[in-house]
């Protein structure tokens, strides 16, 4: 028997942690999955059977895993991986896909990445509150935004303390860490403004192609990647949330150019944003009780 139970998050306007997709499976004798690639960062935790995962590592070579009931691993965007139930005795899972601009920031902390993509817990306490987050999520699939989201946080919280990899110091004074934190915050307080990589590349005291480097490094995006998400974003946010006419939208996120904007957040999330606005509205009135 091959049962299987998922749903996706609807909707766009987080930043720092957004789940894609979430599900449980029941995995059939020898069911596999791949070759292939994510675009977002994807764990799965084994409830209970056997299975394997191929992995490719930072250097493009496919590593093997054999994994059981307890532990669990994070297939990271790009990454070309495979993963197979057993034959005597299949896995079971749960999975969670989400991103966020500041996630590979936190899984660099804690020594999690592609060369290193297994999970094994230290605690059976918060091990277990990541499975039951994980189920809230599935389950209440159909609960409002705010919801869903808190429990991605409660999980993440879970999933970064219980995890027993070897732990990465990183020094407060590393020099890349502070310039692209100093970044990042410029573009939280003034994405309302005139921002060029140039001119973060400045205030860093360093080239720009060198500031770009390392800023990828640290979050995993570019300085445009960043800035372009986090304005559209809270764009997304205003959508919804307010009743501003889009030309104001898109002025306060730092487009003077409506058009401009509009090509922007379409590109970005597939809709217009009037066409968001109009699903996002949808979606929260069929989340209202019906009177």
């Amino acid at each position: 028997m091959h049962n299987i139970t998922f749903a996706t998050f609807p909707y766009g306007a987080f930043t720092d942690l957004t789940p894609y997709q979430y599900g449980r499976e029941e995995c059939e004798s020898g069911h596999a999955f791949g070759p292939a690639r994510r675009s977002h960062f994807l764990f799965h935790l084994i409830v209970s059977g056997k299975g394997t995962l191929v992995a490719d590592d930072e250097e493009g070579r496919p590593i093997r895993y054999k994994l059981g009931a307890g532990q669990g691993f994070m297939v990271f965007p790009g990454q070309v991986t495979t993963y197979a139930a057993d034959l005597k005795d299949p896995w079971q899972y749960t999975w969670i896909e989400f991103d966020g601009l500041r996630v590979k920031s936190a899984l660099d902390s804690i020594g999690l990445t592609p060369s290193n993509p297994i999970y094994s817990s230290k605690s059976s306490e918060l091990r277990e509150t990541m499975r039951s987050e994980i189920s809230a999520i599935v389950n209440g699939r159909d609960s409002n935004e705010f919801e869903l989201i808190g429990h991605l946080y409660l999980f993440f919280g879970a999933f970064l303390g219980s995890i027993s990899v070897q732990r990465v110091e990183v020094p407060p004074s590393k020099a890349n860490d502070r310039y692209s934190q100093e970044a990042i915050r410029y573009i939280e307080e003034n994405y309302r403004g005139d921002i060029s990589v140039e001119r973060l590349a400045e205030m860093a005291g360093l080239n720009r192609s060198y500031f770009g480097k390392v800023f990828k490094q640290a979050t995993g995006k570019t300085p445009q990647q960043y800035l372009l998400l986090y304005r559209m974003a809270k764009a997304a946010e205003l959508l919804k949330l307010t009743a501003l006419s889009i030309a104001d939208i898109s002025k306060s996120v730092g487009y003077p150019n409506q058009l401009h904007f509009s090509r922007a957040f379409k590109n970005t999330y597939g809709l217009s944003p009037r066409e968001w606005r109009k699903e996002s509205l949808l979606v929260t009135e069929h989340e209202l009780p019906r009177s």
